[in-house]
């Protein structure tokens, strides 16, 4: 059974990098240049953080981000989104995974705040593989 691919975003302070590798499975950096611009082979999950910008339309979903999904094929391929945050951002926090699952009519998996605790990591690593054995029962079409 394919393990579903986790592309995320993680800033320099590393905690959606380090909540990312603790799932045990392929992740892929979006704050890296050869994988912002690649294309999933297959369904995958998106995992990112909300930033409170700032900026006049409070703008949360990070570059890397919205580069990797300006392609038709990534998009499609997208299965769900979780969502890492700061409660200190108030109505922004999760925004950015809020937002990407709106407009891309995926689930929202799971949410987390900073790094995720010990739980969280378990819960995520239990959905992810709820997800993993869907995806291999679903119909093939061809």
């Amino acid at each position: 059974m394919r393990a579903t691919p986790i592309y995320y975003y993680s800033s320099s302070s590393g905690l959606v990098r380090s909540f990312a590798e603790r799932l045990g499975r392929p992740v892929h950096n979006l704050a890296e240049r050869e994988h912002r611009l690649s294309e999933a082979d297959g369904p995958w999950v998106l995992l990112t953080p909300s930033y409170k910008t700032g900026n006049d339309t409070n703008d949360t979903i990070p570059e890397g981000v919205r580069r990797f999904l300006r392609s038709e094929t990534n998009r499609r391929r997208l299965v769900g989104v979780m969502g890492s945050g700061n409660r200190n951002f108030g109505r922004h926090y999760q925004m950015a995974a809020r937002e990407v699952a709106r407009r891309s009519g995926r689930p929202v998996l799971f949410e987390f705040e900073l790094a995720g605790t010990p739980w969280d990591v378990e819960e995520a690593r239990r959905i992810m593989e709820r997800l993993d054995q869907a995806l291999a029962d679903r119909p093939t079409t061809g």
